[in-house]
């Protein structure tokens, strides 16, 4: 069994170097296309591109081997696409502050609406004027980063952690209109983990998504912030540990 981690929007693979040392099985952490290893013209990637990307590593490192596949935040857009064309090889889903819009719905439906609002009128704006926009990648100052994820305030090293450039990037936002159709998924078992303190996707609108899944989840709660496979690898790495493609015992 490996772990397929796929990080969110304005990160890399690096996202996950503090978890990496936590977990009990192998692990592939991947680029997004327009990120670290896979540069691309971050105006006009998809969530087709991403997919297509994701499953070319998949295909490359893996070959046939059982997955449990990880995603964050917007992350979780290419996960449909990812187990519709891994089948099988995808034994469980773990989503993590991820984005499950509702079935057709586009990743600004997994957001808070004022945040959603402020994209959709940014992305009219530029369509009207002919111009495109990312969002920015390493601050001048890694302060606000200390209270941005919500919770207690992180401590002195997580801010750089957070905006050291090989894991904070520029990215795209044209994936968060395209539809999102999580009837592909089919009856993969997924594990939700809810950040309960979480402050970009509060937790009232992790359980929205959360219902709108086709099946039923395995819900976990960690008492912390947006990104807990980096202000709380431990438990994350242990709640992944307990999934049931790795907890339950060999067919006798």
């Amino acid at each position: 069994m490996t772990y397929l981690l796929i990080h969110g929007g304005g990160s890399t693979a690096r996202f996950w170097d503090r978890l990496l040392p936590h977990l009990d099985a192998p692990a592939l952490a991947i680029d997004l296309p327009g990120r670290g290893a896979h540069p691309a013209d971050l105006a006009s990637i998809t969530v087709e591109d991403e997919v297509a990307s994701v499953v070319a590593d998949v295909k490359a490192a893996l070959a046939e081997d059982p997955i449990i596949l990880v995603a964050h935040s917007s992350g979780g857009l290419v996960v449909p696409g990812v187990v519709a064309a891994l089948g099988d090889q995808v034994e469980h889903i773990v989503m993590t502050a991820a984005l499950i819009p509702p079935e057709g719905g586009c990743g600004l439906d997994g957001m808070q609406p004022r945040h959603a609002e402020g994209l959709r009128l940014a992305l009219e704006a530029t369509r009207a004027n002919g111009t495109t926009i990312t969002l920015p990648g390493p601050p001048d100052d890694s302060e606000p980063f200390r209270t941005a994820y919500g919770g207690d305030p992180l401590d002195d090293e997580t801010p750089a952690f957070v905006v050291d450039p090989v894991r904070l990037v520029t990215d795209m936002v044209f994936h968060y209109l395209q539809p999102i159709h999580w009837t592909h998924v089919g009856d993969v078992p997924v594990t939700h983990i809810c950040n309960d303190r979480d402050r970009p996707i509060p937790l009232a609108l992790q359980e929205e998504m959360i219902a709108r899944l086709p099946v039923p989840p395995t819900v976990a709660h960690l008492d912390g912030r947006h990104a807990p496979a980096i202000t709380n690898p431990a438990a994350f790495a242990q709640i992944l540990a307990n999934c049931p493609s790795l907890s339950a015992p060999p067919p006798s």
